[in-house]
């Protein structure tokens, strides 16, 4: 049974699926990556590293939850299986060799100002296709992304 959303075009319903599904594959593989750092995570710092990593981990699991609720919403299909996740995530691939501290943090650093980049563009894509809601919930996905990079970044001072 179709959703049918007041106000919305079926332009506007089909770019915000696709925009949420590419931005759901990057908030997965990078909120994958923060994990990675997580358990690999060696160095001076250990536990304000350790457990800064899992705050970053579940500010990307609440938007992950947003993003993939909105999909059905609209009456998409929200994919987040690790094998959609791994072909459609355009987010570099995150090294597996990393232990120091620093270094997981410089590769998360960049992960996460690319999807910053990748976010506010998704913002201007469903607000200019007439989805305010959506371009809503990129909006908050992309203050929380450039405060955890704040957060991450300052570790490097």
């Amino acid at each position: 049974m179709a959703v049918e959303l007041r106000g919305l075009t079926d332009n506007a319903r089909k770019t915000s699926i696709s925009e949420l599904n590419e931005r759901l594959a990057d908030s997965i593989a990078l909120a994958l990556a923060v994990k990675q750092a997580h358990w690999n995570v060696k160095g001076r710092n250990f536990i304000a590293v350790h457990e800064l990593f899992d705050t970053v981990h579940n500010n990307l699991r609440e938007h992950i939850d947003v993003m993939a609720e909105r999909v059905q919403q609209l009456d998409g299909v929200a994919v987040g299986t690790a094998q959609k996740v791994a072909v459609a995530s355009g987010l570099q691939e995150y090294p597996t060799d990393l232990a120091k501290a620093e270094d997981h943090i410089r590769a998360l650093c960049e992960r996460y100002r690319e999807h910053g980049e990748k976010l506010r563009l998704a913002i201007d894509a469903t607000d200019e296709a007439g989805d305010a809601d959506t371009a809503d919930i990129f909006t908050a996905a992309s203050r929380t992304v450039d405060k955890d990079l704040w957060f991450m970044e300052s570790h490097l001072e």
